[in-house]
């Protein structure tokens, strides 16, 4: 399988807007911009990964949820960007992060 990015979508840009948690060739893991918890984004353009890619973004965001936000499920209903794969670690009960500073 081919993998692309495509250079007018943001989440392939992958600009450091907020902090991250973890990157590696398969998904890089930040706070989201919008929700304020933890989301795991795949490295390449499109809505349909691999299922081992799949699974291996959940592991990672799964751990780092638990650091973050304790727990938690996962939201993939991609709202805001409709054409790249990514989901949210939700806190349980919850839809948004909690409140505190950001610096």
């Amino acid at each position: 399988m081919e993998f692309s990015k495509d250079s007018t979508c943001d989440l392939c840009e992958a600009a450091r807007l907020t902090a991250w948690y973890h990157e590696d060739d398969v998904c890089w893991i930040a706070e989201c911009e919008i929700c304020a918890v933890p989301m795991a984004v795949w490295r390449w353009h499109g809505t349909d990964p691999p299922a081992e890619h799949v699974e291996h973004m959940h592991t990672q965001l799964g751990r780092v949820a638990a650091e973050q936000i304790g727990e938690h499920y996962f939201d993939g209903h991609m709202r805001n960007i409709p054409d790249h794969w990514h989901t949210h670690a939700r806190p349980k009960g919850g839809f948004f992060g909690s409140p505190r500073p950001r610096g």
